[in-house]
């Protein structure tokens, strides 16, 4: 037997009674944004003078991050636009879209400086090391500057995509600058596409992580961390519950999970401290804090998809 409206509680877990996700980091951004794209076009210039492919990689990157980072604002304040009746939740998701595509955006950058440095590998070009060793010196230095500015807003996903590409400019701006001292020393040529493949290597691995984490959120997946199993066990086995059912556990945003279910008690005047012990326990054990639990009794048939109540002894 279905409840009527009256009886469907519903938990949003603030004063504010929002479904919206707050998204922060805006101001490092755009401060990102302007230092990022002011030294973008210098470098790559320097590259395409110097020859150098670990210069160029490093601007690559650069010009890459100008726009993903402009995409990222964009999204960022997008996201800021309070609910409507057509977007209940908010824009906060826009953020992880945006973040899911600069990491995409990262994969092909990658992809192209692996193809730049097997072709030099084979076949050798000469490099001004001096002229490298400078323009990316200048280079790592706006990177610190950028990644400082975004490393103080780590809890936003999208920030922390951006984050991820400013780290791979900071890596490449090192490996820039290794290589234009190899080469001014005297050193082997290959010093610079085998950087440029070193550097390309460790962003690889950040940026899978930020595609695996803005998937499982794209997909409404379980959190990460959160026992499904785990978390119908214990609203069963709050006293006064019979079985849960159609329950759902999802992240709104990295940070933010919430979960529906159906709840079938064994008198309907209990339910305010059944529904008091589920919020107290979801928030304590799962960190869930948008909680919405729908109330069920006198139900003869219980569904295939429930989850029973196992008492402990």
């Amino acid at each position: 037997m279905s409840t009527s409206n009256r009886f469907a509680e519903h938990e949003h877990g603030d004063s504010a009674h929002t479904h919206q996700a707050r998204p922060q980091g805006a101001q490092p951004l755009a401060i990102a944004v302007a230092l990022t794209l002011g030294y973008a076009l210098i470098e790559v210039a320097g590259g395409l003078w110097s020859g150098s492919l670990a210069l160029l990689a490093d601007a690559g990157h650069m010009v890459t991050d100008s726009a993903a980072l402009l995409f990222a604002l964009a999204a960022n304040i997008i996201a800021r636009r309070p609910v409507s009746d057509r977007h209940s939740f908010g824009l906060a998701r826009v953020e992880v879209i945006a973040a899911f595509v600069n990491a995409l955006a990262m994969l092909g950058v990658v992809a192209w400086i692996f193809y730049e440095a097997i072709d030099r590998l084979r076949a050798p070009v000469p490099v001004k090391g001096l002229g490298v060793f400078t323009i990316a010196g200048v280079g790592l230095l706006i990177n610190v500057a950028v990644a400082w500015t975004l490393s103080r807003d780590r809890d936003n996903v999208n920030t922390r995509a951006a984050f991820i590409h400013v780290l791979g400019d900071l890596l490449g701006s090192v490996a820039a600058i290794a290589a234009g001292l190899i080469i001014y020393f005297g050193g082997p040529l290959v010093a610079d596409p085998l950087l440029s493949m070193f550097v390309a290597a460790l962003i690889l691995r950040s940026t899978f992580g930020v595609l695996r984490e803005t998937t499982f959120v794209l997909l409404d997946s379980v959190p990460q961390g959160v026992d499904y199993q785990k978390v119908g066990r214990s609203l069963a086995q709050i006293p006064g519950v019979l079985s849960v059912h159609d329950l759902h556990v999802w992240s709104m945003v990295p940070g933010r999970s919430a979960l529906s279910a159906h709840v079938l008690v064994d008198d309907i005047e209990r339910w305010p401290v059944v529904l008091h012990q589920a919020r107290f326990i979801l928030r304590r054990d799962f960190n869930i804090d948008h909680i919405t639990l729908q109330p069920e009794w006198l139900r003869k048939d219980v569904p295939d998809t429930a989850i029973p109540v196992k008492r402990s002894s």
